[in-house]
């Protein structure tokens, strides 16, 4: 398999604007556009994973929880990990140096996939489409590419962010409910397959949305996490069930997991957009349907 930081090596720019930015970019192409002016490097984590920043990143990165700065609060009873206020977006954003013209690479280490993939939606969502790319591989990559890393935080100057929210790629349940019959539109459970098939749950209802197909997320990524090619991703969402000219709707638990398949959908080339409230909200409403495998009927 030919890994997908291949392609984009030599997409180099002149200037943070000169190029509409691909979605996931190498370590070499990172490091020889280290210094350009504008670039914002984010490494994603969370408390667990805190430790892995401080013993050492790439120089200029800043350390990001999603969880914290890029979603509503979380609260007994509500739905986990929603999209937060546009106020929010833009506080949280300029403290970590993005400005509307900001050129954005988000950096996973410990193979956290999913926040990463998540925090790309969020800044996509936030207004900063063709502005933000993925680290193919990673902080690990960075590493094993002999590239050095650093312990010291650099000071952060400050941003100047108006969000432009773009909802067009997010939907919700009543969009769903709308369309389980239209066949332009094909739902893509994110879940692994245990949870798909109904064997395990953790809202309630056991099984899927009706008409889903299922993409787990850990099969985007191959050896070392690095994103797998275009080609092989279309083929993923192709034998899954999808087909040319769908728009493809990806869900998980709570929208984490389904970002995941949210971004290797658009990398293949689909239509895509994500279902915030994910099956923590679907199972919650008792009259939408969840296909059973013991049934392989919706149950209500």
């Amino acid at each position: 398999m030919k890994h997908l930081s291949a392609i984009f090596t030599t997409a180099l720019f002149a200037s943070p604007l000169a190029a509409q930015a691909p979605m996931v970019v190498s370590t070499d192409w990172l490091h020889q556009n280290l210094n350009q002016p504008g670039l914002v490097l984010l490494q994603i984590g969370d408390d667990r994973s805190r430790s892995v920043y401080n013993e050492g990143h790439i120089a200029g990165s800043q350390f990001l929880n999603p969880f914290q700065k890029l979603s509503t609060p979380r609260v007994e009873g509500q739905l986990i990990l929603e999209l937060p206020e546009a106020a929010v977006l833009a506080t949280n954003l300029e403290a970590v140096g993005i400005s509307n013209s900001s050129r954005v690479i988000l950096i996973m280490a410990n193979e956290y996939l999913t926040p990463t993939t998540r925090t790309y939606f969020t800044l996509v969502y936030a207004g900063l489409d063709g502005q933000v790319s993925i680290l193919d591989g990673g902080l690990e990559a960075w590493k094993a590419a002999g590239y050095p890393v650093t312990a010291e935080v650099a000071t952060v100057t400050t941003g100047t962010f108006t969000p432009n929210l773009k909802p067009s790629v997010v939907t919700n349940a009543e969009y769903l409910a709308g369309h389980l019959e239209d066949a332009t539109v094909r739902i893509v459970d994110a879940r692994t397959p245990n949870f798909y098939e109904g064997a395990e749950t953790r809202q309630g209802r056991n099984g899927h949305i009706a008409g889903a197909v299922n993409v787990p997320f850990g099969t985007i990524v191959g050896d070392r996490m690095f994103f797998k090619s275009p080609a092989e991703l279309r083929k993923l969402f192709l034998d899954a069930g999808v087909t040319d000219g769908q728009k493809v709707v990806t869900y998980c638990h709570i929208g984490q997991q389904a970002s995941a398949a949210w971004f290797a959908a658009k990398l293949a080339g689909f239509d895509a957009v994500l279902y915030d409230g994910s099956f923590q909200d679907w199972a919650g409403r008792k009259e939408l349907p969840v296909v059973t495998p013991a049934s392989a009927r919706p149950e209500r």
